[in-house]
């Protein structure tokens, strides 16, 4: 069941990086964070095969002690290994997104040296809790995904991940039928939290699929370079 709720939003202000040491213009870079399980790596391995032949793309994972979603994208063949970096972050997810960006800002720099020049970086977060945001100096605007298995009440709990994300995600709305989650209720209660900040109810096992979050991935990029 696909349930589309998405507003529009104005992008974020251009970073006062927005630029290359060469003058050109850098990869816009869009962060996905949310807790574990919510399906992080599927959206982003699903983002891959519907943008790959329209952008220059490429993704920086992030995990704590292993490769293991990077692994995921590479078996999937969802982009050529080139355009695939791993970030061990031997640390909270939080502090590799948020606190200490380094060894991500060097990864996504790493990218656009090596493959470059792309149009998008895809950052994917670790799983953390709902209060995982990424820092501005990393990120040009981020998604939150969250899954209905998790509970129907995360939207009307908060936290800065739901409350701030420039783009909600609701996964896996398919199996709100079987863990009694109400799809209604958590558009109301994310609407209460956001306002006119956009939410997209998403299945990746529907027709429909990542659409939504790819066009609005889209527009990002369109407005980055407008």
């Amino acid at each position: 069941m696909h349930l589309d709720h998405t507003h529009h939003h104005a992008s974020a202000s251009v970073s006062a990086d927005a630029r290359r040491a060469d003058g050109r213009r850098r990869a816009v870079r869009i962060g996905v964070g949310g807790p574990v399980g919510s399906g992080k790596t599927a959206t982003v391995a699903a983002l891959c095969r519907v943008l790959r032949d329209e952008l220059s793309l490429a993704v920086v994972t992030n995990d704590i002690y292993t490769r293991e979603d990077a692994e995921f994208l590479l078996r999937e063949a969802v982009l050529p290994p080139e355009r695939i970096a791993a970030v061990e972050t031997g640390a909270c997810p939080h502090t590799a997104i948020r606190d200490d960006i380094s060894a991500n800002l060097e990864a996504v720099e790493d990218l656009e040296d090596q493959v470059g020049p792309l149009d998008l970086i895809l950052v994917e977060s670790g799983g953390d809790n709902l209060t995982a945001t990424f820092s501005r100096g990393l990120v040009d605007a981020q998604i939150f995904v969250i899954d209905v298995a998790g509970g129907d009440d995360i939207p009307r709990k908060g936290g800065p991940g739901v409350t701030t994300a420039d783009l909600l995600v609701v996964n896996k709305t398919d199996l709100a039928p079987h863990v009694g989650s109400d799809l209604g209720r958590m558009a109301a209660d994310a609407k209460a939290q956001r306002s006119e900040l956009p939410v997209v109810f998403q299945s990746l096992r529907s027709a429909v699929g990542v659409a939504d979050v790819a066009a609005w991935v889209r527009e990002r990029v369109v407005a980055w370079n407008g």
